[in-house]
């Protein structure tokens, strides 16, 4: 495990633990709460991978739990999509600087947020036309942050009207994307960071009892909600993530 003070790995507790309440919650979401956060306490190419392994075991619980209720049609259709912004994000997370991605991160999750919290109308069904642009653009920020799951969101969202569907599918979908970025991180020496592993499985129980925590309350507590607290989240951390970047500067 990498060495860290135990207020850092305290706020690495808390911040996954509110992450994956989201994931239990809705299906989505544990990576573009998390990032804003773990940006300000580890490096992105580091705390990337470690939470591709992370969302690889959540992944995995939420697929075995509600897998017969995939939509495996809608998934077919954003996977070249999805794998082509998989190569092409994780390229860019390889050769870009630390501060074009916390500026690229803080700008992407602000206006997610901004736009979430402002949104008024139910969204209309769409052709599967947008399966192409929806899977690579998603897969490019999946690739850099993990954060492409808001992104597949809005067109499966407009898909499918099944909450338990859409839930279930956009599950299979992160935990499929999962296991192509851990080949891709494997292939580009990440995972092989010293203490990332270690970091990685004490971390883990913090992850689970969010997932456990969020599957609870999808039973009881309006997601619709409970999102709106998590939009503020990201308007803020997007705000700190462009100052920090533009301190950088």
């Amino acid at each position: 495990m990498i060495d860290l003070p135990w207020p850092t790995l305290l706020g690495l507790a808390l911040t996954l633990v509110l992450a994956y309440t989201v994931y239990g919650l809705c299906g989505f979401g544990a990576n573009i709460v998390a990032m804003p956060l773990l940006a300000h306490l580890l490096p992105l190419r580091f705390a990337v991978p470690m939470l591709v392994l992370l969302d690889l075991c959540a992944g995995l619980i939420l697929v075995r739990k509600s897998g017969r209720q995939v939509d495996w049609p809608e998934i077919w259709r954003l996977t070249p999509w999805l794998l082509l912004g998989l190569v092409i994000g994780t390229t860019l997370l390889a050769q870009a600087s630390e501060r074009v991605l916390l500026t690229l991160l803080g700008a992407f999750v602000l206006g997610y947020g901004l736009w979430s919290l402002l949104k008024r109308a139910a969204l209309s069904t769409i052709s599967t036309r947008w399966a192409g642009p929806s899977g690579l653009i998603g897969g490019i920020f999946t690739a850099l942050y993990g954060t492409g799951g808001p992104i597949y969101t809005l067109y499966l969202a407009r898909r499918l009207p099944d909450a338990a569907v859409l839930r279930a599918t956009i599950g299979a979908m992160i935990f499929g994307n999962s296991l192509v970025r851990v080949a891709l991180f494997a292939g580009t020496g990440w995972l092989s960071q010293p203490g990332l592993l270690t970091t990685s499985l004490v971390l883990m129980p913090c992850a689970l009892i969010g997932y456990l925590i969020g599957s609870r309350l999808h039973h009881r507590l309006p997601a619709q909600r409970a999102m709106q607290v998590v939009w503020l989240l990201l308007v803020a951390g997007g705000i700190s993530l462009l100052w920090r970047a533009a301190r950088a500067a």
